[in-house]
């Protein structure tokens, strides 16, 4: 299932993307109409219970959550029309926002492919590397990525991303992908030369509208294996990044099991796993996005990722 958080006239709620068709279906509306033909009294708040409207939340009822709202989706397939609230859209009526807009933790790995590790001159690391982004960072894949005057070297990277689906703590690489919700993209966009004026990389990751996400959640049971991916970055069409996610130094595995020695990670948690090689800052001469650049990422078995880079004329102050 590929999941999505939506906004129309204003709200923003968890829905699924059915490809085939184009259509957006909306899980809490869909369970609620097949509650209420099922005669159940209170049907509004048993499906706010079990398939609630909000993405962090959906995801807090783990696989039955998931199992229910494939069967809402069946039955609003069938029923269309048959509810007081809307259950279908086609996918140019609505907006379609970042896949977990509010996540409790956004935690990033660096130094996780081999060639990046080698263009920025570091040795393979024996743990991750890792460091935070946070929910102001966050936009969708139909927004365009502020560039506020505070920089001149504005960064792109392509990086594969697990969001978690319940509450891991010291969880083995063995069971690790068993606390795995799904599979998304993001761009953890960076102000290269604010990261870089102190050791600690938080302020030129952490700016405004920095990490584009989705364009949807791809769950763990449609994509099962993390490992074996392609994965490409464009700027304008032309390629800056590949490289395949069987060159990770830590792979998915391995960080739900590092992470979760190190805290408890709760359903909705974002991880990034890492860019590769072919970053703006390690390249001879550098190269830096600028106001009406398009960046493309693609991910086998998830899709793609474009956003387009706009000037913010009048912007804040670091």
């Amino acid at each position: 299932m590929k999941l999505i958080t939506y906004s129309q006239n204003g709200f923003s709620r968890a829905g699924a993307l059915l490809t085939e068709s184009n259509q957006v279906v909306d899980l809490n509306y869909a369970y609620q109409a097949q509650l209420q033909a099922q005669g159940k009294y209170r049907y509004e708040q048993i499906a706010e219970a079990f398939v609630p409207a909000e993405m962090t939340a959906f995801l807090q009822g783990g696989k039955e959550s998931i199992e229910l709202a494939k069967e809402a989706i069946a039955y609003a397939l069938e029923n269309e029309g048959s509810f007081k609230h809307k259950l279908i859209y086609a996918y140019d009526e609505v907006k379609v926002e970042a896949p977990v807009p509010a996540p409790g933790k956004m935690i990033c790995v660096g130094h996780n492919y081999r060639e990046h590790i080698l263009e920025m001159g570091r040795e393979i690391p024996e743990h991750p590397v890792i460091f935070a982004k946070y929910a102001n960072t966050i936009i969708g894949p139909q927004d365009d990525i502020p560039f506020f005057p505070i920089s001149e070297q504005l960064d792109y990277e392509a990086e594969f991303t697990f969001v978690i689906g319940k509450q891991a703590r010291n969880v083995s690489e063995e069971e690790a992908l068993d606390y795995v919700a799904g599979y998304t993209i993001v761009n953890d966009v960076t102000y290269r030369d604010i990261q870089r004026r102190t050791l600690q990389w938080l302020q030129g990751k952490t700016v405004e509208g920095s990490a584009p996400m989705g364009p949807w959640l791809v769950t763990s049971d449609e994509l099962t294996d993390p490992s074996g991916l392609e994965m490409v970055l464009t700027v304008n069409g032309e390629e800056r990044q590949r490289t395949n996610t069987a060159n990770q130094v830590f792979t998915t595995q391995k960080l739900v099991s590092f992470l979760s020695t190190l805290m408890t990670l709760e359903p909705g948690d974002v991880i990034l796993t890492g860019t590769p090689g072919g970053v703006g800052v390690a390249r001879n001469p550098q190269v830096w996005l600028k106001d009406g650049d398009v960046v493309r990422i693609e991910i086998d078995k998830i899709g793609a990722l474009e956003n387009k880079v706009a000037a913010v004329k009048v912007g804040a102050s670091v």
